[in-house]
């Protein structure tokens, strides 16, 4: 009889499948390959929405654009209020939510991820520090001494989608380790920027706020030291931190990466009790189940899948699944807002001689382009050549100086620091800004050619195959 029954399913990649549409829509893959899959999409998303800010900046749209950027929005309640233009709730309020995920990323990698193993860390972690050192040094060359000396942060990061973008449309070209290498320097990158922002476009602090901001902060450890693992407590406290952040004078976007070193990383069960659980879970099932019944009519039968809902919800930490939920929002919608509001500026940035070929907007470009390079690959090659580390699998340094070439692409993170840096200096910003995008097109193109013509290893074809051929073979096939 049950023969019969799960004759009509399919197992497709290990996962059953009744209807034919489900199973056309229901490739199950590896987190990893979907954190690569929404990173690839929205470098996409990313790319059309500054395309399309430059377009409306250049269009008879762009006072409209302008008076939409600079709009007022104001929160009052009683004699409370909070007031910024719609630009700043944007770059200070919503990218909040961006840093967030970035160090729920940051504290999944330092404890169970690439740089939680000293031997896997070590090369990503100095190909980062001279990825940010060098072009913050070639950017100092060109405007040390002036007034946009204070740009220096700006071709410090790099973009983790538009590169990992990049790499995604190569395919299996690119080995899965050179991956993962790009991934992990671009979150210490993230880390760097994050100290950079803190410390160094901080102007001015307001001690009161910076003493409510300390306990707040105790708070939020309090919380996980008790062990709340509801992840509503941590928000609530989290908003209260943005603001207290924000009346300091310190950006108050941190607040995101300190509530997220708050998260709790543990799940509540461990694998071995989880595993009891769920065999309990099963049994009871068994023995309340009888030929004929609904979950929907039958209230035993609903508890225990209930129970087992439940189960499931915790033994994922809390840390795993904010990090789950914040991935699409973040990847599709704050990002690309971002890119809308801050990448529009002026063609003539372009074209003019004097607005490319100045100290700012050459710096910009010559620290991404040029300072990326020498900072990612040399430092690599001085860890490898003193034994510090070991080069990804199947990687040879051809690999690592695309991977180079992609870490500048800065876009989001440098158009951000650009965005402090220059505050109320419009003509400074638009030619970092210049600068940023110039530099991310060059860095993405010359990044991928060189990727394109890096050599694949015969293991590696040969590997790529067997893992497709094997999850093609499970397909379709009908259950025995």
């Amino acid at each position: 009889m049950a023969k019969n029954v799960l004759s009509k399913f399919t197992v497709r990649k290990g996962r059953v499948f009744e209807a034919p549409l489900e199973n056309a829509f229901g490739r199950l893959v590896t987190p990893f390959e979907e954190f690569i899959h929404r990173q690839s999409s929205s470098g996409l998303l990313l790319m059309a929405c500054a395309v399309i800010a430059l377009v409306i900046a250049n269009s008879p749209w762009q006072e409209a654009y302008k008076h939409l950027l600079h709009l007022p929005v104001s929160y009052n309640f009683g004699d409370w209020s909070l007031s910024m233009s719609f630009h700043h709730w944007i770059n200070d309020g919503l990218m909040a939510i961006f840093f967030l995920l970035v160090g729920l990323e940051l504290k999944r990698e330092f404890l169970v991820g690439e740089l939680s193993e000293l031997k896997h860390a070590v090369l990503p972690v100095l190909a980062a520090i001279g990825g940010m050192l060098v072009p913050a040094l070639i950017f100092y060359a060109f405007n040390g001494g002036t007034p946009t000396e204070r740009g220096w942060g700006i071709p410090m990061a790099t973009d983790i989608a538009f590169a990992v973008g990049c790499i995604a449309i190569l395919g299996n070209r690119v080995p899965r380790a050179v991956v993962t290498f790009l991934v992990a320097l671009a979150i210490v990158d993230d880390l760097g920027a994050i100290l950079v922002i803190a410390v160094w476009y901080t102007e001015s602090v307001n001690t009161h706020a910076l003493i409510a901001a300390c306990v707040l902060v105790g708070v939020l450890w309090l919380l996980q030291f008790v062990g709340v693992r509801r992840s509503a407590g941590y928000i609530f406290v989290g908003i209260l931190l943005w603001y207290a952040l924000y009346r300091t004078g310190v950006h108050a976007t941190l607040a995101g990466v300190i509530t997220a070193m708050a998260i709790p990383a543990g799940p509540k069960y461990d694998p071995v009790a989880f595993s009891t659980f769920v065999k309990d879970i099963i049994r009871s099932f068994d023995r309340c189940f009888r030929p004929g019944d609904k979950i929907i009519a039958n209230d035993a039968l609903r508890a225990r899948v209930t129970a087992l809902d439940n189960g499931i919800h915790l033994v994922q930490s809390p840390l795993q699944r904010m990090e789950t939920r914040l991935h699409t929002p973040v990847a599709f919608i704050v990002v690309p807002i971002f890119a809308l509001a801050n990448a529009g500026i002026p063609i003539d940035s372009f074209t003019s001689y004097s607005a490319v070929f100045n100290p700012l907007t050459l710096g910009v470009i010559c620290g991404l382009v040029f300072g990326k390079l020498i900072g990612i690959v040399g430092a690599t090659w001085i860890g490898w050549k003193l034994g510090l580390g070991e080069l990804p699998k199947s990687a040879t340094f051809h690999h690592i100086i695309g991977v180079a070439l992609l870490g500048g692409i800065g876009f989001t993170m440098s158009i951000f620091i650009s965005e402090l840096a220059f505050a109320g200096e419009a003509k400074m910003l638009i030619q970092a800004k210049a600068g940023v995008l110039l530099a991310s097109v060059i860095s993405g193109v010359a990044g991928f050619l060189v990727l394109r013509q890096a050599p694949i290893e015969e293991s590696t074809q040969k590997s790529d195959a067997e893992q497709q051929g094997g999850i093609e073979e499970g397909e379709g096939r009908k259950l025995p």
